[in-house]
């Protein structure tokens, strides 16, 4: 049972939001708020996962998880529903209690921090995590699901880890700072998006793969990669990293081994499985050099 709700609730993702919040959290260390971090990571968690089991419970009912029924880990849904395991309601039911879980974990940090707006900033948060998935918005479909995750994933948990430790918002400094995390994760979400593409046509889901087709999604998946790495070059330039941050760079590697398997096995979802690790490791690595970078 246990490793059912683990699957559910798709665990191996959590390190996209852990890694933004804890980087933006320590951009500014000259007084640390304790409880506030752990308050703020309580509700990043809560909401990412809330948002997971939406996804599954809007996927499922859109017909797009029942393409395939096959359970990859990595893309495709946790195919608990399929399997008849959990049913399209407890996974409702689970995504509200999430939400809930986090929304006392924000009036409590609004109540810390003493400012009521974290809470309007808040809602704004959770509205596009679940307009992602389910109607009448349903972002997802309508391929402005990559540009959601990209400010839930990088704006939001750095400048919202940021804030809580600073008090300031906007800030210029932790938004130019967000841009690398908000890439990583938006890469991780369109090479998953690589072998869903024919279960996601069928169900009328288009995403960014369908501008190109999966046949040249390796080129798109490049200029993510791209777009990271020249984010975090321009935020050396204006001296908000070191040339330490650099040293990320080793894990290139990684991304032109996920570009030759999505270049020459784009229609294997067996193949594409070690795509999804890749991408995921990268993300970790690179955000824990960033994380380092702070630190030292």
């Amino acid at each position: 049972m246990i490793r059912d709700f683990a699957r559910a609730l798709r665990l191996p993702f959590v390190t996209a939001s852990v890694l933004p919040f804890v980087f933006g959290s320590l951009i500014e260390r000259e007084y640390f708020n304790l409880f506030g971090f752990f308050l703020g990571l309580i509700a990043a968690i809560s909401t990412h996962l809330s948002a997971n089991l939406i996804n599954d419970y809007a996927d499922s009912k859109s017909g797009a998880d029942w393409q395939d029924r096959k359970f990859y880990r990595f893309f495709g849904g946790s195919k608990l529903i399929q399997e008849k395991v959990f049913s399209e309601r407890f996974y409702l039911r689970f995504a509200v209690v999430l939400a809930f879980i986090s929304l006392f974990s924000v009036i409590f940090l609004a109540l810390v921090l003493k400012r009521p707006t974290v809470i309007i900033y808040y809602l704004l948060i959770v509205f596009l995590g679940w307009s992602y998935s389910i109607k009448p918005l349903q972002l997802s479909y309508r391929r402005l699901g990559e540009p959601v995750l990209f400010i839930l994933f990088g704006p939001a948990l750095v400048m919202g880890g940021y804030f809580i430790q600073t008090g300031i918002f906007p800030d210029l400094r932790s938004f130019m700072l967000s841009l690398p995390f908000g890439f990583l994760v938006t890469l991780i979400l369109f090479v998953n998006e690589i072998p869903d593409f024919a279960d996601d046509k069928q169900a009328e889901k288009s995403t960014w793969v369908s501008i190109t087709g999966p046949k040249k999604a390796f080129v798109t998946y490049y200029m993510l990669v791209g777009a990271a790495l020249l984010a975090i070059a321009l935020n050396i330039w204006l001296g908000f990293l070191s040339v330490r941050a650099l040293s990320c760079l080793v894990f290139i590697i990684l991304a032109v081994k996920t570009g030759n398997i999505l270049k020459r096995d784009f229609k294997d979802k067996a193949k594409l499985i070690q795509s999804s690790k890749l991408t995921i490791t990268l993300q970790t690595l690179v955000g824990i050099i960033l994380i380092l970078d702070l630190l030292i």
